[in-house]
């Protein structure tokens, strides 16, 4: 097993540096120098917007476009958050300076004005990119203190003008690119630190068009002239495309010039939430931990102690079900098949989170987030089939391909047949979010290709193993539950039992989600891992803590209830999530609606598949040591 789990890591690693490789590109190793007059080029990535959360391609809108679209390599993670980059017009030289450039001149049909409305109605914003930072428009606060980026630019915005009462769309058609560069002292070059933009509506004017050389009287040298007439977006008229550019000497280094970008306007709430939640977390599980140490030690010390005085003294507590506490429960092979796939997450959370931790998952690495999980979810199948194989070789079972082939099948087969059917609602609306075929049977290639023959591969070394033996023995006949109080019901510790490890996650949840529906960048994956581990820690503990109290009252149904208790955090999840779209997101198209419950849905059950595990093999854990502990006749 050691060795073949070393092979897959070191695979997944090697898959992971390709990109990088290709590129000859690691965040913070390598940077680009530019020299005076040397080209830069603009790339265009897609229209973005909260309100709808449905990308679109820059060209879905009439922009201008260039003599032939190429699109950049992109990678399967940028596919699918929906990045398209492509190149754009929009071209200058390093450190010179460019005033009232025209990209083109387009006439608006009536589809393309139609097109740009919608986009300005949802508050469309258009991202590119120079050196790989995105563009943004600063924000200054009001309050004077350090100003923040807004990603991207508004594709137009709505008012009036000249006293109409009628409101009117307006293009923002006119760009002021600023880019600041750090020199280098010793020589000529300088790197790009930073990509800023100023968007303005201009109705331009002109005596004559000329392709080569057309005058502008609205605008020359950088100065608007006397004209503050807004371009509007109506059928039939004409657009004219133009952009300024500017150099700006900074003294940010280039290792620092993704900290405006991944500044927050909570940034002091974020952290004493963290904090805060960090501290109470812990507080409690050392709580849970002394109880039960003490409890347990005074139980064991009890048995044991009349072991050698009365032997007819009569068993209580946890002692009296010893003869059924490991019987296999019903539907043994789905818990299997669940367990084994809950150690695939794991393996691949604990795995990307290192990765993060080490940089490699950094903001200027797009898609390398998306791409790492992708591929260590696919290499972890192993770990899936070894502890399904073992668990269900355990509970006596003989059908282990049976069962293998649930566990490669039965948890990314629901998440694929969801995610087909929201993929084709991103088809209907003809978003850049929508998958195209080949990144569809590329998914199902490496799911079919890897990860299935990984699974069996880890089944087999998994059924091989001798059996795991049971430290009691398992009575033939079952015994009689007695009836339970109504806070020992199942439903009641179940749902209890969630409450404590989502408290571990909620507030970090909060900016996860934010990152993820607000375009905004996530990048403190220290805490997150910090959160992690004390999500796992209070899993295990109030898992132990239940079925302790569940054992004591003669109930011996523990092997599910303790994959639920820990695994109903997945219900508050989802609860926390419908409260976040009434009261962050302003999302009113039904298709968005959808998209999003349904990511929430999967995200949700994944989140229930891992903590589920967690709780599973800390309580199982926990019965084989008290059982082990006790002497038994």
């Amino acid at each position: 097993m050691g060795s073949y789990a070393w092979v897959s890591t070191l695979f997944a690693v090697f898959l992971l540096l390709i990109p990088y490789a290709q590129s000859f590109y690691l965040p913070g190793v390598a940077p680009r120098d530019f020299n005076q007059g040397d080209p830069l080029q603009v790339k265009v990535n897609k229209l973005t917007s909260t309100k709808t959360q449905l990308p679109y391609v820059y060209y879905f809108l009439n922009y201008c476009k260039p003599s032939k679209i190429e699109n950049s390599a992109e990678n399967l993670g940028e596919v699918l958050r929906g990045d398209r980059i492509e190149n754009s017009v929009y071209s200058f030289q390093m450190r010179k300076e460019e005033s009232c450039k025209i990209g083109c001149r387009v006439k608006l049909e009536a589809e393309s004005a139609k097109n740009f409305k919608e986009k300005i109605d949802d508050e469309y914003r258009v991202n590119m990119i120079l050196d790989n930072l995105p563009v943004a428009v600063l924000q200054k606060r009001r309050d004077g203190s350090q100003s923040t980026y807004e990603h991207g630019f508004r594709v137009g915005f709505k008012g009036n003008y000249a006293g109409s009462k009628t409101e009117k769309y307006f293009i923002n058609n006119h760009l002021s690119f600023r880019v600041m560069y750090h020199k280098d002292l010793e020589t000529d070059s300088a790197r790009i630190v930073g990509f800023e933009v100023t968007p303005s509506s201009i109705n331009h004017e002109y005596k004559a068009w000329d392709d080569q050389n057309t005058q502008l009287v609205t605008c020359t040298k950088n100065i608007i002239q006397g004209s503050t007439v807004p371009q509007e977006a109506e059928a039939n008229k004409e657009v004219v495309f133009t952009y300024d550019v500017s150099f700006m000497p900074s003294d940010i280094k280039w290792a620092s010039r993704w900290d405006t970008y991944l500044l927050m306007n909570d940034d002091q709430i974020h952290w004493f939430s963290i904090i805060n939640s960090l501290m109470i977390v812990l507080f409690l599980s050392g709580m849970v931990a002394m109880i039960m140490m003490r409890t347990l030690y005074r139980d064991i010390a009890n048995y044991n102690q009349l072991e050698t005085q009365d032997e007819a003294q009569e068993e209580t507590g946890w002692k009296l079900v010893h003869g059924d506490v490991f019987r296999s429960p019903v539907n043994s092979g789905l818990l299997c098949v669940y367990v084994g796939t809950g150690v695939q997450i794991l393996a691949m959370t604990v795995v990307t989170m290192i990765f993060a931790l080490l940089g490699f998952l950094s903001p200027s690495n797009r898609g390398g987030l998306m791409t790492a999980m992708v591929l260590l979810w696919v290499f972890m199948g192993l770990f899936a089939g070894y502890s399904s194989a073992r668990l269900y070789k355990m509970f006596k079972g003989t059908e282990w391909k049976k069962n293998t082939l649930k566990t490669a099948f039965m948890f990314p087969g629901i998440l694929f047949i969801v995610f087909f059917v929201l993929n084709a609602l991103l088809w209907g609306e003809q978003s850049s979010g929508a998958l195209p075929f080949g990144t569809m049977f590329a998914l199902v290639v490496l799911w079919f290709g890897i990860s299935v023959p990984l699974v069996f591969v880890g089944s087999y070394l998994g059924f091989k193993k001798p059996a795991i033996e049971d430290p009691v023995k398992t009575n033939k006949i079952p015994r009689q539950i007695p009836e339970q109080a109504w806070y020992m019901k199942p439903v009641f510790s179940i749902l209890i039992g969630g409450v404590l490890p989502f408290g571990a996650v909620f507030i970090e949840l909060f900016f996860i989600l934010t990152s993820i529906w607000l375009n905004q960048f996530y990048y403190i994956f220290g805490f997150l891992f910090i959160v992690f581990v004390i999500l796992l820690i209070t899993c295990a503990e109030i898992t132990i803590v239940l079925c302790y109290f569940q054992l004591c009252s003669e109930d011996y149904n523990w092997w599910w209830r303790a994959y639920l208790t820990a695994g109903s955090s997945a219900f508050y999840l989802f609860l926390y999530s419908v409260f976040y779209f009434f009261t962050k997101l302003e999302i009113t198209k039904l298709v968005s609606g959808i998209l999003y419950f349904g990511y929430m849905l999967l995200m949700s059950y994944g989140f229930l598949v891992l903590t589920g595990t967690i709780g599973f093999y800390a309580c199982f854990w926990f019965v084989r040591k008290i059982y082990s502990s006790v002497k038994i006749d």
